[in-house]
C-alpha cells in the first residue's frame, strides 16, 4: 500500500494531528489520552516520562517516514504542517496551544533533525495580532532551521470575507519573501481561493502577476537535466516553437519577451510546442527535472 501511494506522488504531506487534540467530557474536565496498556507494554521500563516517551514515539515514526519515503523515491518530498505555535514564550510575547505538551509534537526537532523537505507551520493569525503574530511566528521559525529545508507557513485563506481583507494574505505573502531564504506559502484552503474571486484577482493583480516554479531541493539531488534542444519557425507575423531533450524532464519552463515585457509559462513534460501570434523578440526554454533543478536555457532571439 505504501508503495503505491508513492507511486505517482510528488510529495507526502502530514497535518497537524499526531497526538489527538485533548477532548473533554460531559463535566468540562480534559480526558486523559486511553494509552495505560501500551504505556504500562512499551513505556514504563524505557526510563522517559509518559510524556516524553508519546514525543518519542511521534519523532520515531516521523524520522522513519523521512527515510522510507526518500529510499522508495528519492524525489518524493515529505513535508509537515504542524500547529503555528511550537511552545507559547517561544519567541517571547507569543502565547497560545502548547502543541508540544498537548499533541507531544516537537516539530522544532523535526525541522532541526532535516527530518523533512518543507515544514508549513500552520500561521493562521493575521500580522496584528500580538499574542500570535505572523510575522513574529514567521522569523522565529525561519530561525530554527540549520538544515535550510523549505519553511512555507500556512495561510488562513478561508479568513477572506470572513474577517479580513484580501490585503491581509498579500501582506502575508510579501513577508515570506522578505523573513524566508526560499520563500513560498501554502493557502488554507484550496476552496477559499476556487470561491473567493476578489481573494483570487487580488492575488493575480498583486504577488501574483508571473507563475513561479517550486524551489529547488539540493539535498534530494543536485544535477541540472540537459540543456533542451529549441527550434523556431517564421510564419507572417508568427512564430511556432518546438522543444525536446535527451531525457523526460518534469516540467517545461517557457519564457517569452515581446514588446520588453517579459512572459512566463510553466508547462508539463508533455508539452513540446507553442504557437505565438507575434513574433517574441526572445524565446528561451529550460528543462526542470522532479526534484527541482533547472536546466540551463536554450535562447533563440530575432532581430526587430
Amino acid at each position: 500500500e505504501f508503495r503505491r501511494v508513492l507511486f505517482r506522488s510528488d510529495a507526502v504531506h502530514f497535518d497537524d494531528y499526531f497526538y489527538p487534540y485533548p477532548e473533554k467530557d460531559s463535566a468540562g474536565r480534559e480526558r486523559a489520552f486511553p494509552d495505560e496498556a501500551s504505556w504500562r507494554k512499551f513505556g514504563a521500563a524505557s526510563g522517559l516520562t509518559r510524556e516524553d516517551w508519546r514525543r518519542r514515539n511521534v519523532d520515531q515514526f516521523i524520522q522513519r517516514m523521512n527515510a522510507g519515503i526518500h529510499a522508495e523515491k528519492p524525489w518524493v518530498k515529505f513535508g509537515l504542517s504542524p500547529f503555528g505555535i511550537w511552545r507559547p514564550k517561544n519567541p517571547p510575547g507569543i502565547e497560545g496551544f502548547d502543541a508540544y505538551n498537548k499533541l507531544y509534537a516537537d516539530a522544532r526537532k523535526w525541522l532541526r533533525e532535516g527530518w523533512c523537505d518543507y515544514l508549513a507551520p500552520q500561521l493562521y493569525w493575521s500580522i496584528e495580532k500580538r499574542e500570535a503574530s505572523f510575522p513574529t511566528l514567521l522569523k522565529w521559525w525561519n530561525d530554527q532551521n540549520p538544515k535550510q529545508r523549505h519553511i512555507w507557513p500556512g495561510l488562513n485563506s478561508l479568513k477572506v470575507g470572513a474577517g479580513w481583507q484580501a490585503g491581509e494574505i498579500s501582506n502575508q505573502i510579501t513577508l515570506t519573501r522578505q523573513f524566508t531564504k526560499v520563500p513560498g506559502q501554502i493557502h488554507w484552503s484550496q476552496s477559499a481561493l476556487i470561491k473567493n474571486a476578489s481573494l483570487g484577482s487580488a492575488l493575480a493583480n498583486d504577488v501574483y502577476r508571473q507563475p513561479a516554479l517550486v524551489p529547488r531541493y539540493p539535498w534530494l539531488g543536485s544535477t541540472p537535466p540537459p540543456k533542451p534542444e529549441l527550434r523556431v519557425s517564421l510564419n507572417g507575423s508568427g512564430a511556432t516553437a518546438h522543444w525536446n531533450s535527451t531525457n523526460r524532464p518534469a516540467l517545461w519552463l517557457l519564457q517569452t519577451k515581446q514588446f520588453g515585457d517579459w512572459k512566463t509559462l510553466i508547462l508539463p513534460a508533455s508539452s513540446g510546442a507553442c504557437n505565438f501570434d507575434l513574433q517574441p523578440e526572445l524565446i528561451a526554454v529550460s528543462a526542470v527535472d522532479r526534484t527541482g533543478n533547472l536546466s540551463a536555457a536554450t535562447v533563440v532571439k530575432f532581430e526587430k
